[in-house]
C-alpha cells in the first residue's frame, strides 16, 4: 500500500500549473511578448544542443548494447580501400600500403 504524502505528484503538478497560469495571466501583452521571445531563444538553443549530441548518444548506446561494435575487422577496411581509387599517401595514413 502506497502512502499519500502531503504533496503527491498529481497535486504538486496541479498546483504548479495553477501558479504558472495565474502568473501568466497577470502579465501584460508586452511582457507576454518578451517572455515568448526569451522562451523561443532558450528552446532553440536546447534543440540545437540535443541535435548536436545525438551522434554521441548513438555511439554510447551502440557501445552499451551491441557487443559487435568492439569487434572491428581490419580486413573490411582493407577490402573497401582496395576498391576505392585512393592516392597512395592516404592509403599509407590508413596503414594499408
Amino acid at each position: 500500500m502506497e502512502s499519500q504524502g502531503v504533496l503527491s505528484e498529481v497535486v504538486f503538478q496541479r498546483r504548479l500549473k495553477n501558479f504558472v497560469d495565474s502568473k501568466w495571466d497577470s502579465l501584460n501583452d508586452r511582457q507576454k511578448t518578451y517572455a515568448k521571445k526569451i522562451w523561443g531563444i532558450l528552446t532553440y538553443k536546447w534543440r540545437w544542443q540535443i541535435a548536436m549530441n545525438v551522434p554521441y548518444l548513438a555511439i554510447f548506446l551502440l557501445d552499451r548494447f551491441v557487443p559487435a561494435v568492439h569487434r572491428f575487422d581490419m580486413a573490411l577496411l582493407a577490402n573497401v580501400a582496395s576498391r576505392l581509387p585512393l592516392p597512395s599517401f592516404i592509403s599509407s595514413w590508413m596503414g594499408l600500403g
